[in-house]
């Protein structure tokens, strides 16, 4: 039994939980469940309030000190250790971790920049429509250790952050790498390298029988030197796949060649897994879209209204706006992490847009690099979400779409992107 094996491991050793937040929670739970009296301590920048004598609290904005004195630390993935100092005595870890170490079941692991919630959803998909008995877990919102039960029959697919990989030492059987963009560079001492090497945490550590699938187009030769994987490789490059372009153009909630190259890459992980083409197929006409992915929440006005909050990168942003094909007015801007936007700006600049719509902080920065370009488009600065749908209803064209998707994160203003994407909603729900 899979959890057993793990509690003996962790049994006899003084823990920290570090990050009281969903994963964390998870994390005490399982524990008590199994070690109901052990003493345990979690820390939290924020006081955390818990009904267990047998919990002492390192709470605070010193909660990232004195790691030294324990011997397992539990670490929830929004925690950054830029700086922070540990030795080696002391083991850090996450349950994604835990769960691949000691996990019966098959693991297909899925990461990337952009991409990886739709491709682990599809896998998910296709191997239940082939009768496999599947779940749904990780970064998509359910902690692993809720599935850390599941026998060798099933297959556990994970969703996994580049946080959540950040000290993994064990990786999937099949692993999933859907493109590398900058992102999170302020979570990384080294930046974009520190990111990078995370997220490939998740082939680093297959064996020869493992699986490895990966972007074709973009390649990965720079990041990694392909003769040290010693798993099998499969490259997906969509085009001249005539099986792919069928199923490219049975679902509107995949438009666009990014969704096509997700079909591509979980079609190469369920037939690994044993699933047919007619399996595969299902899955893809069933198929709902995700959340503020090019979310279409309605048409008001003659306008069609897009949610893709989800789109935190310049590259996500392209792809939508070349998927949709008649975009009225865009809506772009959010938190200044230092990615390069010059590129961005320039394909801004060309693509056939009516309005340009511009949020602070890289949205007033790109309307400022616009403006002395030959942009096609208007471009607005505007101080916030409801003045950009205010001037987004008032001036898109009958017979277009409207779709905002920031190419930066929310947190300058808002909790998350998915708050972003519910209040947009909402405020264009207002005016009707």
């Amino acid at each position: 039994m899979s959890a057993q094996n793990l509690i003996e491991y962790i049994k006899d050793k003084k823990i920290l939980i570090l990050g009281f937040g969903r994963e964390g929670k998870s994390t005490y739970n399982f524990i008590r469940r199994y070690l109901p009296e052990k003493q345990l301590t979690i820390g939290d920048r924020n006081t955390v309030t818990l009904s267990d004598a047998n919990v002492d609290f390192a709470c605070g904005e010193n909660y990232l000190e004195n790691l030294g004195n324990y011997d397992l630390v539990f670490k929830s993935p929004g925690i950054p250790f830029v700086g922070v100092t540990y030795p080696e005595t002391t083991e850090i870890t996450c349950q994604t971790d835990m769960f691949l170490r000691y996990c019966d079941c098959t693991v297909v692991g899925i990461t990337g920049t952009k991409g990886k919630t739709t491709t682990s959803t599809l896998i998910f998909k296709m191997l239940r429509e082939a009768g496999i008995d599947a779940c749904l877990i990780g970064n998509i919102g359910v902690p692993v250790f809720e599935d850390i039960d599941r026998d060798k029959d099933s297959v556990a697919v994970i969703e996994m952050s580049s946080h959540q990989l950040e000290f993994t030492r064990t990786s999937p059987h099949i692993a999933v790498l859907t493109n590398v963009y900058e992102e999170h560079l302020d979570h990384y001492g080294e930046g974009f390298k520190g990111y990078v090497n995370s997220k490939l945490n998740i082939v680093k550590h297959q064996k020869e029988n493992d699986i490895f699938i990966y972007n074709g187009v973009q390649g990965i030769s720079e990041y990694i030197n392909e003769n040290e994987i010693s798993s099998e490789k499969i490259a997906v490059v969509p085009e001249n796949d005539e099986f792919l372009d069928f199923l490219a153009t049975l679902n509107n909630n995949l438009k666009g060649r990014h969704n096509k190259t997700d079909i591509g890459y979980a079609m190469a992980a369920a037939r690994k897994m044993g699933a047919d083409d007619n399996a595969i197929r299902r899955a893809i006409v069933k198929f709902e879209g995700i959340p503020n992915r090019m979310e279409y929440f309605g048409t008001f006005d003659g306008v069609d209204y897009y949610n893709d909050s989800i789109a935190t990168i310049p590259e996500a942003v392209i792809c939508a706006v070349e998927a949709l094909g008649s975009v009225g007015t865009l809506i772009i801007g959010g938190l200044d992490r230092g990615i390069d936007y010059i590129d961005f700006n320039k394909a801004l600049a060309q693509m056939d847009i009516d309005n340009i719509v511009c949020l602070p902080e890289t949205g007033h920065k790109t309307a400022d690099a616009l403006a002395a370009m030959d942009c096609k488009a208007t471009v607005v600065k505007v101080a916030d979400l409801p003045e950009a749908v205010e001037y987004a209803t008032a001036n898109t064209k009958w017979g277009k779409a409207c779709i905002m998707s920031p190419a930066a994160a929310s947190y300058n203003v808002y909790r998350d992107f998915e708050e972003k994407g519910n209040h947009f909603k909402q405020l264009v729900a207002n005016k009707q």
